[in-house]
């Protein structure tokens, strides 16, 4: 027994060791996603990826690395612009490029990883597209897709549901907006609704929304929605990291991993990554952390960069397919995913030997060796992450240089006197939607505490 609590100490202590190392980057990446975000206009995304032509697929591609790094929120990002008319190669290669070519997946591959795996990630994504887009081309069946997309389309208009205008992803009668001209928006969260009214009143171009209060209250809500995204998934991934790596013991890689030098070892290790991948239910960024657990078992470079490449065929993101584009589309997107993704882990590891750089980790200190916690380089940059990440949320929850003078009461947004409102023990409360007038008078009380107008001192000046 004591064994046992031994080892789960030390799987925290390894876990959340981990996670200290990258946070910094973690936090650097999302801010630079969120500016990107912010300050890049991607309207009009689908009409561009209509072609399956190279333009069409280099824009796909740079788009994807412009956005975040849910693999989730690629997935329905790309369900919107495959409905919207966008070439299937385009979309997948939206969501290849989302996944894999972002800044804060790319900064803990370093810090955990080393430059090797870095290169073959940044490497490996674009060949990774190059790949899926050959075979794609190849063997598509377009009247299954045309089919599946106008099927799509015709349920959604059945059943009422409209993308939200600042995502593409799926709306909800939770968040809607009235515009000026009665028509009824809808939008997937309250932080794209909010980003959707800070774009309408922006005013001058970037440098000068960075002057402006208003400009840091953008990024600070952007950098919010990034966090919901995959806090999760970087949480699990760093914990099971530090279990796998205690608890698995090293016969167990050695069986599923062929041990040994050749081709066919190289083929069967970088195909197994992938199966590993498959099952393991940790996507998105969190799969780093989990990929350093494979490597400090012994698991090969072909082995491992493959599996970061897998996020997008988790058994979890394989049930969000089957249910956007049932299962025939499941499976051939599953197909060509798989082999893309084992070929190309395949070809990185012979890339690095023919280039005498494939990382050794003999004479390394192991996981558990490390001091993870102590006043060094590390320490410093987290003080300085945490710090602006203080800031941005700070700037957000003050609502400084927000849209509009009053604080809706149930959700805390900012708000104008043109929408919804409501009156309560003399009192006149505004509201971002109907949805949130309606919570408040089912309950008003419980709204209520709160002064209606910001203060001004809250105001971009």
């Amino acid at each position: 027994m004591q064994a046992i609590l031994n080892g789960v100490l030390e799987s925290l202590r390894i876990g959340v060791g981990f996670l200290w190392t990258a946070a910094w980057a973690i936090i650097m990446g999302l801010t630079i996603t969120s500016l990107v975000q912010v300050y890049v206009s991607k309207e009009q995304m689908a009409s561009v990826l209509g072609d399956g032509d190279l333009s069409g697929l280099t824009k796909a591609t740079a788009f994807g690395a412009a956005s975040s790094g849910c693999s989730f929120g690629a997935v329905a990002i790309g369900k919107g612009l495959f409905k919207k008319g966008a070439h299937a190669v385009n979309f997948l290669a939206f969501m290849f490029a989302s996944t894999n070519l972002i800044i804060e997946l790319g900064l803990m591959i370093l810090i955990l990883l080393g430059w090797e795996f870095l290169v073959a990630e940044l490497l490996g994504g674009l060949i990774l597209i190059a790949v899926m887009a050959v075979i794609v081309h190849l063997t598509l069946p377009e009247n299954l897709f045309d089919e599946v997309r106008e099927t799509l389309n015709e349920r959604d208009r059945e059943s009422g549901v409209t993308e939200d205008p600042t995502c593409g992803m799926e709306g909800t009668d939770e968040h809607t907006l009235e515009t000026d001209g009665g028509e009824t928006l809808k939008f997937c969260s309250a932080g794209c609704m909010e980003t959707y009214r800070q774009e309408k009143s922006s005013h001058g171009g970037w440098r000068e929304e960075l002057l402006s209060w208003g400009g840091w209250y953008k990024i600070g809500n952007q950098y919010r929605k990034e966090w919901s995204m995959i806090w999760t998934d970087i949480i699990a991934g760093f914990l099971i990291s530090g279990f796998v790596i205690v608890f698995i013991p090293q016969w167990v890689w050695e069986t599923l991993f062929i041990q040994g030098d050749g081709l066919l070892v190289t083929a069967e290790n970088a195909i197994m990554g992938v199966t590993v991948a498959v099952i393991s239910f940790v996507g998105s960024i969190g799969n780093v952390p989990f990929a350093v657990a494979l490597w400090t078992g012994g698991v090969s470079f072909a082995g491992v960069i493959a599996f970061v490449y897998a996020d997008l065929i988790t058994i979890p993101v394989l049930n969000v397919y089957r249910k956007y584009y049932g299962w025939k589309v499941m499976l051939y997107i599953l197909s060509v995913f798989f082999v893309t993704m084992a070929f190309s882990g395949f070809l990185m590891e012979l890339l690095f030997d023919a280039l005498d750089i494939v990382p050794n980790l003999a004479g390394g200190e192991t996981a558990t060796e490390k001091t993870y916690f102590k006043l060094d380089y590390t320490f410093y940059l987290n003080l300085i992450a945490f710090a602006f990440s203080g800031f941005l949320l700070y700037v957000y929850r003050r609502g400084l240089g927000a849209p509009g003078q009053y604080r809706d009461p149930v959700c805390g947004m900012r708000t104008n006197d043109e929408g919804a409102s409501a009156s309560h023990d003399g009192a006149t409360y505004h509201f971002c939607s109907k949805t949130c007038k309606r919570t408040f008078e089912e309950e008003p009380t419980e709204f209520a505490d709160q002064s209606p107008q910001i203060a001004s001192h809250d105001h971009d000046h």
